[in-house]
């Protein structure tokens, strides 16, 4: 028997070191792990109210006039208010951009009688966006076709940041003045209201996808993400059914 074994050496040696030093660095990084996660929440909540809260709860009347006016489909009142301020002379032509190939000019022209005289003469009507990212590429396309330097943008107030930040990247040069309708959310309810917050919720992951998106590719239309995004183009190709008109 070797000294060491004969004084229990051996054992207080060979048994009690090791084992404590990686349980300690286990606890260590579970420890920054759980801090990490804790601090991620934190920080993603607190963007959600900075997200909820700088939304606009009113309507407000555009302070400049413009080219051009877009209006994204998505809601009757988006189109509507987008009539009315062509009507009031905000600007000389509208996009109504993402109509649904199954409705006809004179379907959307008769959801506002009173204005039906500026559809035979100033309102375009876009077929092919499918989603966002289509609507920021038609609206270019419509922009540069017809010379616009300033355009009104009409869409609901929780989908205007979404939208600004894939307008602002294919359009960087063209200046844009929001008008966010505020007629179907209120965002200050989202903590008593169970489908607002879901609704704000979506739209605030949607926000920061686009927004992280934006920041590593070029243009959206040779975008493989967008594509992807999209299941396929985000806006389709121009023919006889789906020319903007």
């Amino acid at each position: 028997m070797e000294p060491a074994e004969a004084l229990g050496w051996r054992w207080t040696m060979h048994g009690d070191h090791a084992p404590p030093v990686r349980r300690s660095l286990t606890r260590r990084l579970l420890g920054i792990g759980a801090w990490s996660f804790v601090a991620c929440c934190l920080l993603g909540f607190f963007g959600f109210l900075a997200f909820v809260y700088s939304l606009d709860r009113f309507e407000q009347r555009p302070e400049t006039r413009a080219d051009g006016i877009v209006a994204l489909t998505g809601g009757a009142q988006r189109i509507g208010d987008a009539i009315d301020l062509l009507a009031k002379g905000y600007a000389k032509r509208l996009l109504i951009s993402g109509v649904n190939e199954k409705t006809s000019r004179d379907q959307i022209s008769r959801l506002n009688p009173g204005q039906r005289q500026l559809f035979a003469c100033c309102v375009d009507l876009d077929y092919r966006a499918r989603n966002t990212i289509g609507n920021a590429i038609e609206t270019r396309r419509w922009a540069e076709a017809n010379g616009f330097d300033t355009i009104i943008i009409v869409t609901s107030n929780y989908h205007m940041p979404r939208t600004m930040v894939e307008l602002d990247h294919a359009l960087p040069n063209l200046q844009k003045i929001p008008y966010p309708v505020a007629a179907t959310i209120d965002p200050h309810e989202w903590w008593r209201n169970p489908t607002t917050a879901k609704i704000l919720a979506s739209e605030y992951l949607k926000f920061l996808a686009v927004w992280l998106r934006t920041r590593f590719e070029d243009d959206p239309e040779r975008s493989s993400v967008a594509h992807l995004i999209s299941g396929g183009a985000p806006s389709q190709r121009a023919n006889a059914e789906t020319t903007v008109r």
